[in-house]
């Protein structure tokens, strides 16, 4: 709602304003071109009095849609993946899951970090024979190098990965 209210006020003062020698002033501005990075996002300057801020796309976590999506972006993948079964309803998952995906994050690209709902994707639960969630699997050209169960606390989670990545 607040991100229509703001999308209007920007419009409505788009619209309000007339050019100055045939061009709009306001789309020159040099921020407005070449968008900076903060440390807590992406700002975009629109006009000298206008900042707009927006959170950051997390590039090393994506959901898996299906079979395919699988195969293409955990199996084919040439960056070591970790891949997280887990379930809506699951308690633990909730907890490991931010968890595991601020652990992944500090790696700086490193290793990314696929979620698999076994609810949703059933047939990749049975195929990588995952009976309790959470379970994570490290994968590493397409086998799976390593496997646990469970919650683990930070520490572990860091050995993990480093373990993966070499």
């Amino acid at each position: 709602m607040a991100q229509r209210l703001l999308l209007r006020r920007f419009l409505a003062s788009v619209i309000s304003r007339k050019p100055s020698q045939g061009r709009w002033p306001h789309l020159t501005s040099r921020a407005l071109q070449t968008p900076q990075c903060s440390p807590g996002g992406l700002t975009v300057t629109l006009s000298p009095a206008r900042t707009m801020y927006t959170t950051r796309i997390s590039l090393t976590t994506f959901n898996i849609q299906d079979g395919p999506d699988f195969q293409d972006r955990v199996v084919n993948s040439e960056t070591p993946v970790v891949v997280d079964f887990h379930a809506q309803w699951c308690g633990p998952c909730k907890i490991l899951g931010p968890r595991l995906e601020k652990m992944v994050a500090k790696q700086h690209g490193k290793v990314v970090m696929a979620k698999v709902d076994i609810d949703d994707h059933t047939d990749l639960a049975i195929e990588y024979e995952v009976s309790a969630v959470p379970t994570v699997l490290a994968m590493k050209n397409g086998d799976v190098v390593d496997k646990f169960v469970g919650i683990k606390d930070e520490d572990q989670l860091e050995a993990f990965l480093k373990k993966l990545i070499g």
